[in-house]
């Protein structure tokens, strides 16, 4: 474990913390690898239900891009730190098990991209939040250009990009960029609230439903409903979909095993 990741498990929930606090929890090289390292690793680990991916101390999630160690790159290291980071958070999309963003802070270009990949994200109070790439002259290159705008629409995405304007938590969670915004001493908590309350269903429905919504926003509406229809029929011949319904008839806590 690298000492710029902090990682924490605890009753099926994985908690993995960037830390970096001295310069935001931006990324570098070291921890850009080091976080991909623990995500391959948590992919194939069945006793992990729900990651949650938060930065230490109580200023910054994450500001993106350490740009001291950007301007000292030759160009061909610019684009491999690009292409890191873009799969790296495809990689994070893709697992199949929901992650939660805890939003301490400020999350702004990266830190900001980090957060669209997970699928729920929980703001500080003292959050914000930005895709502030073309003050730079560049443009978001881990996924932001593609996931704002499926997440808050296209003219608000563009609004947001063409101006690399930064938003308060609470302008976030109007415009359904987060899901919640708690107080700063209450965020790990209720991110560990949410996460106990997907432990309650059942993995393999979990892991088939995120991936119908995933896949399915990118397709028309009837092959989504098709591409939903494989997905419920991977839950019927599972030892968990019949536990559901012994529980319910018993009137007890379902005991899934994912299985």
């Amino acid at each position: 474990m690298s000492e710029l990741l902090k990682r924490q498990e605890e009753n099926g929930i994985c908690i993995l913390s960037l830390n970096r606090p001295e310069v935001m929890n931006a990324f570098n090289f070291e921890l850009l690898l080091a976080l991909k390292k623990e995500i391959d690793d948590i992919r194939f680990r069945r006793d992990i239900r729900v990651v949650i991916i938060s930065g230490e101390g109580d200023r910054a999630f994450c500001a993106g891009a350490d740009l001291k160690e950007r301007a000292t790159m030759p160009e061909e290291k610019v684009r491999e730190f690009i292409y890191t980071i873009r799969n790296l958070f495809t990689d994070i999309e893709n697992l199949p098990k929901p992650v939660i963003a805890g939003v301490n802070g400020v999350a702004l270009g990266g830190g900001t991209e980090l957060a669209l990949a997970c699928d729920l994200r929980i703001a500080s109070e003292n959050a914000t939040m930005g895709l502030t790439e073309t003050r730079l002259a560049i443009i978001p290159g881990a996924g932001g250009t593609q996931r704002l705008p499926r997440i808050i629409g296209r003219a608000r995405a563009k609004e947001m990009i063409f101006t690399g304007k930064r938003i308060s938590a609470k302008e976030a969670l109007d415009i359904g960029l987060v899901n919640k915004v708690v107080a700063l001493d209450k965020l790990l908590d209720e991110c560990r609230d949410m996460a106990s309350m997907i432990l309650e269903t059942g993995p393999i429905a979990i892991e088939q439903a995120k991936y119908a919504i995933n896949k399915g926003l990118e397709v028309d509406i009837n092959t989504g409903l098709a591409i939903e229809s494989n997905a419920y029929w991977i839950t019927i011949p599972t030892e968990d979909r019949l536990e559901g319904l012994r529980a319910f008839k018993e009137k007890r806590k379902p005991v899934y095993k994912g299985k």
